[in-house]
């Protein structure tokens, strides 16, 4: 019988430290398929979340609140969620602030299609968004181009470093309020691959981030290329944060309130049509 021909499907996520940690042993052939191989573009998670809305690529990392703008074409895995469980992120400024202080300020975003940026909407509407990326964002707030500065990423740990205050951990709010995780991003693969490559494709990435919580120290050491000012203490830790039981498998949790928060979204007017999400395991 003639082997089936190798596929070669391309993987894109951003270029972060837990994504790295996440796809370590796909991205060294530490886990291998004969059905797919895998090409890997790092691209930042809005840039990722638009060209999803044009079916560019195989599988794709998105923002959970960008699902209902490519759910045409994407079917969301089952496996490589990133949640935050009462912590996510966060607005920072240089002076401390109250939460209900934020209403009418000028907000530096990461992307108006970030989970972030939604959650922020949800807890207050009224404030003016000033889009940019998302290494900018604490360098606009210094220089006082913005009030304050939505911060995703490696920024959730290091900000108070550079002299930043929280003023408000969306995490934590969204724990508070509704006891649930804040889904954040996910990992989402073309509807049109056939079903025997989906199903390769979500067992290839649960392994790769099986393999990765199983050999931590090389998967650190691997991922610290990619962590922006982090020293491997804080990598461990930002890894921790985002890699995790709900990356393996986002079990039942996570489903829910990902559509509490779509379902908010539609609610509120900044989602324009509600969405039933749809896990391939």
């Amino acid at each position: 019988m003639t082997p089936p021909e190798m596929q070669e499907l391309v993987c894109a996520h951003s270029p972060d430290s837990d994504d790295a940690f996440m796809f370590y042993g796909l991205a060294t052939k530490k886990i291998r398929s004969r059905l797919v191989t895998f090409r890997h573009v790092l691209e930042d998670i809005e840039s990722l979340n638009r060209k999803a809305m044009q079916g560019m690529y195989e599988l794709t990392a998105i923002s959970y609140h960008a699902y209902p703008y490519v759910a045409d074409k994407y079917v969301l895995m089952a496996s490589g969620s990133s949640v935050g469980d009462g912590y996510g992120p966060l607005l920072a400024a240089l002076r401390p602030m109250a939460p209900e202080e934020i209403k009418g300020k000028r907000i530096g975003i990461p992307g108006t299609l970030t989970s972030a940026y939604l959650t922020l909407r949800l807890f207050e509407p009224d404030f003016e968004a000033v889009v940019m990326p998302f290494d900018r964002i604490l360098d606009a707030v210094k220089d006082h181009s913005v009030d304050l500065g939505l911060v995703i990423h490696e920024g959730q740990l290091t900000y108070s470093k550079a002299g930043f205050h929280n003023v408000l951990d969306l995490g934590r709010w969204w724990k508070n309020k509704f006891n649930l995780p804040l889904p954040l991003g996910a990992n989402v693969m073309l509807r049109s691959l056939a079903p025997e490559v989906q199903s390769e494709c979500s067992r290839l990435v649960s392994e790769s981030i099986r393999y990765a919580l199983d050999n931590p120290e090389e998967a650190i050491n691997y991922a610290l290329q990619f962590a922006r000012d982090l020293d491997v203490p804080m990598a461990q830790k930002f890894v921790g944060m985002y890699v995790n039981h709900f990356t393996v498998d986002c079990g039942e949790q996570v489903p829910v309130a990902a559509q509490k928060l779509l379902d908010m979204g539609v609610e509120a007017g900044l989602i324009p049509h509600k969405v039933k999400l749809e896990f391939v395991r």
